[in-house]
């Protein structure tokens, strides 16, 4: 697996990248790639978006080709966008499951304890006397000749503020989170990049 620590990109670049990236790997041109990095504040819809979950003041919205519904990306939160082969026959659901343990694992190391949601996607910190279960990763992917495109993302100290304009992934009766707000302490990028990266491995 190769692993690109990307920086800052914008959405659009980082997307014409990761089809570039794909064809290659579909072609076995190149090997499993997954590409790390932050992009500038922008919010992307995916396919299964509804009108109601789009942000209520105007803001431009990216519709994109991946799973999921609408969520925020920008400063402070980790996206990563694995590029990778599946094994035949090709399993989505399980390969979103790995993605989650891959997240999980990756928080517990932070010390910070969460899990899945029965019927939700993504990484969550359960309901407790702070408030109602609160989504701390988002996952939307999709899959094409049999590879990956798209990803995961985990708030790490982004801007909160950002998800209150829009229905997050259009659920309504949950919060988004970072690791920061949970942990009472400022958790960068800097410092999940390096143990996202070993953790890349549960994704196969």
């Amino acid at each position: 697996m190769r692993i690109v620590r990307a920086g800052i990109v914008d959405y659009e670049t980082a997307l014409a990248e990761q089809r570039r990236v794909h064809a290659e790997v579909a072609d076995g041109a190149a090997p499993d790639t997954v590409l790390l990095l932050e992009h500038p504040s922008v919010y992307t819809a995916g396919k299964r978006t509804e009108p109601a979950d789009r942000p209520f003041d105007g803001t431009p919205v990216i519709d994109v080709d991946r799973g999921g519904k609408i969520t925020w990306h920008g400063p402070g939160q980790l996206v990563g966008y694995p590029i990778m082969r599946l094994p035949d026959p090709v399993d989505v659901v399980a390969y979103v499951r790995r993605m989650e343990q891959m997240l999980i694992d990756v928080c517990a190391e932070l010390g910070l304890a969460t899990a899945p949601v029965e019927g939700r996607s993504g990484v969550w910190v359960l309901a407790d006397e702070r408030g109602p279960d609160r989504k701390v990763a988002a996952i939307g992917i999709r899959v094409a000749r049999g590879v990956t495109l798209h990803g995961f993302a985990l708030n790490a100290d982004c801007d909160l503020s950002r998800y209150d304009i829009f229905v997050p992934c259009g659920i309504r009766d949950a919060g988004v989170t970072s690791l920061s707000a949970e942990l009472g302490r400022d958790v960068t990028v800097d410092e999940v990049l390096p143990i996202v990266e070993r953790h890349l491995t549960r994704l196969y």
